[in-house]
């Protein structure tokens, strides 16, 4: 059976997984009300929806019989009778409409409503952000965040998400998902993990792991507050102490306490490992029952002004993080051969140890970054972030590294490079790692959900994988810097032509305008005829390239290298 969708506006065809297919009429007057016209099965009935949930999901555009798939979707009239039907309880209370509906798709679908009414601009924009898909499941999407990840839905972002890959880590191969709007980075990074393959791969190593959390109490005197950060450090509390915290926890495991002076405060500092979770809440609960507990026992009055003082330190930069570290430390190392430098990552060993000293070192020294000793470890750190679940925001203390390249003597010479990533904070369940595509992409790297029998190995893998993620892309991203690849790469993989207004592309000129010469314009060079011909050679020369064809270059290239023509040795424009 078949029914078209504009057949009737209020007649609806539902597919049931027991194959009946069924044509209902929806009551425009009553919408709980649904008689059934049709039924594979011949069975007709009425009946009575109890909720606009059960009204919501006979509401179906068609179905095929062929099939038992349904393509779901609210009319805009079945919204307007929502709308009417809340009346000013879901106009003052927009952000309470999947408790007042009942039904999470719709309460999505409702809000955007509202926004619309009130401000055309608003309308005019939410046509470009997507709530409902035919080849999304925004039923069950909107689900599984409501009280866990999101509040005030109105739709979703569609991020594409790159493969990096085969990359070989501690003997093993990934293909790492990445999600970024960024172009070059994933080619880029793939460079790097086939110079990294092609070398015997990375060793990663998590050297240790604790998430913190630091409160922060006041006393009378800074006197109390001296002895009291001593007493609290005393072997002799550590009893009491470790039992209140494991109380509240299975997999949370205090390992110690410090404590930090402040005039009549006192920040203490709690860390411990929390086995495939990230952390934050498990630490927090726990350390939030050791005061209770500390407070109604001390002999003198405390009082805590906050569960987090900012010594933790949670999604800011902060030295105690560069230095002690956070959530996982990792340490990750490849040597790379100079065959592979040369003719992978197109540039040399001297060439590649002088910019990372002068870059990484010396220029991040200037200007006083701390842990930004690297190239671009946020890219890196936060496309593997946004694929798998984890929190963005803490990419801002996850992305400290200090990348460090160094010549390798020996028969083919190389290079050594390494990462040393303090505060990689991650986990493999709870928050975003629940929901469908970041937990596929987790499931990708085989650390989905926790560690069967050994609670923790998970997310410490998935650190090992990001460390060495972070490697390649700055492997390949350094070359690039030596050999002078960056801007090419970008202007070839990000500057999309369909994002330049006519007037500004390449070879076309408005009336009125000059043409301008770039770089990246093969008018720059011109023909081989004429004074700029000795131009040509010169570059030629720098390079120590000589003149190519087209035909030259097919044949050099490898099918199998890099996929990107951004990365080969720069080729002048050829006639």
């Amino acid at each position: 059976m078949y029914i078209s969708p504009g057949s009737c506006s209020r007649l609806a065809v539902l597919s049931m997984r027991n194959g009946v297919t069924t044509a209902v009429k929806l009551n425009r007057r009553r919408p709980r009300n649904v008689t059934v016209l049709a039924s594979s099965d011949n069975k007709l009935s009425s009946v009575l929806l109890p909720s606009f949930s059960a009204c919501h999901k006979l509401r179906c555009v068609h179905s095929s019989a062929e099939k038992d798939e349904v393509s779901v979707s609210v009319e805009d009239d079945v919204i307007e009778e929502v709308i009417e039907q809340l009346g000013e309880k879901g106009v003052s209370s927009p952000h309470k409409l999947e408790e007042i509906i009942g039904d999470n798709y719709l309460a999505v679908l409702t809000r955007r409503e509202l926004l619309m009414k009130r401000q055309e601009k608003i309308r005019n924009a939410l046509e470009g952000l997507p709530a409902k898909s035919s080849n999304f499941d925004s039923r069950g999407f909107y689900d599984s965040i409501q009280g866990s990840n999101c509040e005030n839905v109105i739709g979703y972002l569609p991020l594409p998400v790159g493969a990096v890959g085969p990359l070989t880590v501690n003997g093993e191969e990934f293909h790492v998902p990445m999600a970024t709007t960024e172009g070059a980075l994933v080619a880029s990074t793939n460079r790097g993990a086939r110079a990294i393959s092609l070398s015997g791969g990375a060793t990663s190593v998590v050297v240790k792991d604790g998430m913190t959390r630091s409160p922060c109490v006041a006393l009378d005197s800074v006197a109390k507050a001296a002895e009291f950060a001593e007493w609290i450090e005393s072997k002799e509390q550590w009893e009491s102490i470790n039992k209140s915290f494991s109380s509240t926890t299975r997999f949370g495991k205090l390992k110690h306490v410090t404590a930090k002076v402040a005039g009549r405060y006192v920040f203490l500092r709690f860390e411990a490992s929390s086995g495939d979770a990230m952390g934050m809440n498990m630490v927090g609960k726990g350390v939030n029952q050791v005061l209770t507990d500390v407070i109604e026992r001390y002999k003198v009055p405390i009082k805590l002004i906050s569960l987090s003082g900012n010594m933790c330190t949670d999604k800011k930069p902060s030295a105690i993080n560069w230095t002690n570290g956070r959530g996982k430390s990792v340490v990750c190392e490849a040597v790379i051969p100079a065959t592979v430098v040369e003719k992978v990552l197109k540039t040399t060993v001297k060439d590649l140890v002088r910019l990372n000293v002068a870059k990484n070192l010396v220029g991040s020294s200037l200007a006083g970054s701390i842990g930004g000793n690297n190239a671009h470890a946020a890219n890196l750190v936060a496309a593997v972030f946004l694929a798998t679940g984890q929190d963005p925001a803490q990419v801002v203390e996850s992305a400290n590294c200090l990348t460090q390249i160094e010549a390798v003597d020996g028969n083919d010479g190389g290079v050594v490079i390494s990462v040393t990533m303090p505060c990689i904070e991650v986990g493999t369940l709870g928050g975003g790692t629940g929901l469908t595509a970041q937990s596929a992409c987790l499931e990708m790297l085989g650390v989905k959900g926790t560690a069967a029998g050994n609670p923790g190995m998970n997310a410490k893998k998935l650190a090992q994988i990001i460390a060495a993620t972070v490697l390649a892309g700055e492997l390949s991203l350094n070359s690039a810097l030596a050999s002078n690849h960056l801007i090419s790469a970008h202007m070839d993989l990000n500057r999309s032509s369909k994002h330049v207004p006519k007037k500004f592309e390449q070879g076309k000129v408005q009336p009125g305008l000059k043409k301008q010469r770039t770089s990246h314009d093969q008018d720059l060079i011109g023909s081989e005829k004429g004074p700029k011909n000795q131009f040509l050679k010169l570059i030629r020369r720098l390079y120590a390239s000589p003149p190519r064809t087209r035909e030259d270059v097919v044949q050099e290239e490898d099918d199998d290298m890099d996929t990107n023509r951004q990365f080969n040795t720069p080729r002048l424009p050829i006639p």
